[in-house]
């Protein structure tokens, strides 16, 4: 199990092992999945957005800006805080 030291800073070192299974080097990005209460996930956010191309069928019916502002703006007015 590879492990790390956090720094006075809040930093840490991913061990190199992490690094290469992950594919991530210096200058990507990395998120934090919270999965469970006081338990994370560490992700490599390295994708590109072309990485989704295909992941969604086509919509059936188009849909204009005016409308989808009305569906957030009516499902916003009815979520309970």
């Amino acid at each position: 199990m590879a492990s790390a030291t956090v720094t006075s800073k809040g930093q840490i070192t991913i061990p190199v092992e992490v690094r290469n299974a992950l594919h991530v080097s210096r200058g990507d990005r990395v998120e934090f999945v919270e999965v469970a209460p006081g338990r994370f996930e560490f992700v490599a956010a390295t994708s590109s957005i072309q990485a989704l191309n295909g992941l969604f069928d086509k919509p059936k019916k188009a849909v204009s800006v005016q409308q989808m502002n009305a569906a957030i703006a009516s499902r916003g007015a009815s979520a309970k805080c």
